[in-house]
């Protein structure tokens, strides 16, 4: 076990979530709403490997969905606000002894439970040495961790709406990705800026409710940080049934979201239309018949579909590329593409994505 034991810094904002987390809430039942409890199933080959996990880290795990991404084998993946390491060990599974996975979190006690049981599942999974490491530290210190272009895949599970500066962990995130890989993750959103009052509230913030952007903010800062096209994998409306909680919140509606934000030159902020044609071949064990890039493109096997440039990119310059054939180039520009408009016009309760 490797864990980094350094003082962390007194934040008012962060000792308050730490307490909760810390304190508070000692396992997944003691929540107050469903925001940090997976509001989605699981994928088949997720569920086969968590019988395989320590159950004192599935009793104590919080998340809001299931960021763990596909064709993970080999990957360097960095898990951000890890807790007690349930996805962390999931994933260390996934990628195989030739993968690695790093889990940071700043609750002491939650990592401690992450770090226990580093030999067991190491065994559990029939590897010779570990291949998970556990860091206590702020997220927004990962940069210290880990060099520029270093990671495949970056994942958070219901963590960063519990960050102050979100806009800056977004650009470490985009700093240490290698070109081509993703920030693929799942959190809290609202459909409307949420008033002090309820983000300066402690229970509300533990809850994951307190900090949670208003989503079109939150892809601003994506893009700002040099993540175009954010793309949204899936969401679910979050239940506020607590009376108190609901009285504070009124009509804000909460969300849990998963998105996908690639690192990849030339993407558009818009989606364009340059003939792109993609067929997916079906050779990806973990989804053999169908692909699903986020919630409005889904590829079936053998059955060519029209995409627009910036589909064409994450299709073709990223670690999916070995499954697909994509058809046409950029020297022939046809408009936007047809019937659709920007990530950021739609709304929560509609397809999101521009293809």
């Amino acid at each position: 076990m490797d864990i980094k034991t350094d003082a962390l810094r007194s934040n008012s904002q962060y000792d308050t979530v730490k307490e909760y987390y810390g304190e508070v809430v000692q396992k997944t039942s003691d929540l107050k709403t469903d925001a940090c409890c997976t509001a989605e199933s699981l994928p088949a080959h997720i569920k086969r490997v968590l019988p395989l996990i320590e159950d004192e880290v599935k009793s104590k795990y919080y998340g809001c969905g299931s960021p763990i991404p596909l064709r993970t084998e080999g990957l360097k993946i960095l898990d951000l606000g890890c807790g007690t390491g349930r996805d962390c060990y999931v994933m260390s599974k996934l990628v195989g002894p030739k993968g690695f996975v790093y889990g940071i979190d700043m609750t002491e006690n939650q990592i401690a439970v992450a770090g226990k049981y580093v030999d067991k599942q190491t065994e559990a999974f029939g590897y010779s040495r570990p291949n998970v490491k556990f860091i206590l530290d702020y997220i927004e210190n990962l940069s210290k961790y880990f060099e520029k272009e270093s990671l495949d895949v970056v994942t958070s599970n219901c963590v960063i709406n519990l960050a102050e500066d979100k806009e800056i962990i977004l650009q470490k995130v985009y700093e240490v990705l290698k070109f081509g890989g993703e920030m693929y993750f799942s959190d809290v959103y609202a459909d409307r800026r949420v008033p002090k009052s309820i983000a300066r509230d402690p229970v509300l913030r533990g809850e994951c409710l307190g900090g949670a952007l208003y989503y079109r903010d939150f892809e601003t800062i994506a893009k700002k940080a040099g993540f175009a096209d954010p793309r949204i994998v899936s969401r679910k409306f979050i239940n506020t049934n607590n009376p108190r909680i609901k009285n504070m919140v009124g009509n804000i509606q909460f969300y849990s979201i998963t998105y996908r934000l690639w690192k990849l030159k030339d993407l558009e902020d818009a989606c364009e239309d340059y003939g792109h044609i993609a067929v997916y071949n079906g050779q990806m064990s973990e989804s053999p018949f169908k692909f699903e890039l986020d919630d409005g493109h889904v590829f079936y096997k053998n059955k060519p579909e029209r995409i627009c440039g910036n589909t064409a990119i994450m299709l073709s310059g990223t670690r999916f590329k070995e499954y697909f054939q994509i058809m046409g180039s950029f020297k022939e520009h046809f408009g936007a593409f047809r019937g659709q408009s920007s990530v950021e016009t739609k709304e929560l309760n509609k397809p999101s994505n521009c293809c």
